[in-house]
């Protein structure tokens, strides 16, 4: 969170990116007392104090959650060339707020604030919460769910190319084409159905089955640590 870096930390942070054409990955006003710690603090609020180091300038940078803003610091993100990060699931795990698209632009995309690895499950979450807070369509938040890939072109970032390919096994009682497709992405579309994974020319999924690594055995070795760990908790 912004508020636990100091003035010189943030800098250095920045000047690191500039150095290796980089960006920076920062929680910003997540909660309220980063704005009231900011402000006592630094003289600045959140999205204000990282304007004043460059950090909003960074193409590749990347702001999570951004609830707790005011207008003043909506227009510097409208404005500004780094992206925010929507995180919906945790926002109400942690009971923080909520997330208003109002007056941010186009540069948001979704994340889950690493609670799992499911997009699709995020993007439901994300739709779902915003019916009442946010009215965002269907279609704005696929774009949203697209909008990785955006930052990733833009940025120069290699891997996201044709030769990645997700295979869906999703049967469906009614018609399926590019008419509907976004409602079938909302009501329908989920992780389970998703049955090969090609990533950079590699079958990394085959049936369901990942083809890399040893699953059971990194499963094993993970519950071992998560044990060993809730011991010294």
């Amino acid at each position: 969170a912004s508020f636990t870096i100091s003035d010189k930390t943030l800098k250095s942070a920045v000047d690191l990116a500039e150095k290796h054409n980089s960006g920076i990955h920062i929680h910003v006003a997540e909660d309220r007392i980063d704005q009231q710690v900011s402000i006592e603090k630094y003289g600045y609020r959140v999205v204000n104090r990282l304007q004043k180091f460059g950090a909003t300038e960074l193409s590749k940078s990347i702001l999570v959650h951004c609830i707790h803003l005011n207008d003043e610091e909506r227009n510097i993100l409208k404005n500004a060339e780094s992206w925010i990060a929507v995180n919906t699931e945790s926002n109400l795990n942690n009971n923080v707020g909520q997330f208003s698209s109002a007056r941010l632009g186009d540069n948001i995309m979704l994340g889950t604030d690493g609670m799992h690895s499911d997009m699709l499950r995020a993007a439901k979450a994300a739709y779902f919460n915003c019916l009442r807070i946010d009215k965002t369509s269907p279609g704005k938040l696929y774009e949203r769910f697209r909008n990785i890939h955006n930052y990733t072109y833009q940025n120069g970032i290699n891997g996201d190319g044709e030769n990645n390919l997700v295979v869906l096994d999703y049967p469906t009682p009614t018609d399926f084409d590019g008419d509907n497709f976004v409602g079938h992405f909302i009501y329908g579309l989920e992780s389970k159905h998703v049955k090969h994974v090609i990533s950079d020319g590699k079958l990394i999924v085959k049936d369901r089955i990942t083809q890399t690594i040893d699953e059971p055995e990194i499963l094993k070795l993970a519950m071992e640590q998560a044990r060993r760990l809730w011991k010294k908790l």
